[in-house]
């Protein structure tokens, strides 16, 4: 997987950013070639190994095709997660470093259904919406747009993810069981 100049890519839990050069740095006694990724959301510059790209999670954004099934999944119903917040906090941390952006949306919608339940954790509060900022950026930057006309189809497409899980009998039996239990 080989990336331009100027190209556009993800980096895992950073979001979108551009590959400003390929720059090669003498690490030891190898010298390895580098991308020279500017993140859009901090502009801060990001030296990722060529060869470690992959293995990172660096990837191309989702095609123009992929934004309505991203905001169609948003809007699905999803399976309920651990109820113990420690086991949800890594398996959502697991999915967010994977750098797939469907398995982000995945995170957001769990939180956002929990934080309609009660307040989240500072840590899962943080995680939410970063999520939300990873899926909101990603969407605009493929679909060409601002970020604030893509957020009302985002919030849209998480209210009826929220409605169909509510509406799930075993959901809402989880739910008060875990509103109980803490």
């Amino acid at each position: 997987m080989g990336f331009k100049i100027g190209q556009k890519v993800v980096y895992p839990n950073h979001g979108i950013g551009t590959i400003e050069q390929i720059e090669r740095k003498q690490i030891g006694t190898n010298t390895l070639p580098f991308y020279t990724l500017r993140l859009a959301a901090t502009n801060s510059v990001v030296l990722v190994p060529v060869a470690n790209a992959g293995e990172v999670g660096l990837r191309s954004p989702i095609s123009s095709g992929e934004c309505e099934l991203l905001l169609r999944a948003l809007s699905d119903d999803f399976v309920a997660a651990p109820g113990d917040w420690k086991d949800r906090f890594k398996e959502f941390s697991d999915r967010m470093r994977t750098g797939d952006i469907f398995a982000v949306a995945e995170v957001l919608k769990h939180l956002t259904f929990l934080s309609r339940q009660k307040p989240l954790s500072f840590r899962e509060q943080r995680m939410m919406e970063r999520a939300r900022y990873l899926v909101v950026s990603e969407l605009a930057a493929v679909c060409r747009q601002p970020e604030c006309n893509v957020e009302p189809r985002v919030d849209e497409a998480l209210a009826r993810a929220c409605s169909k899980h509510e509406r799930r009998p075993v959901a809402r039996s989880r739910a008060v069981g875990a509103t109980v239990g803490h």
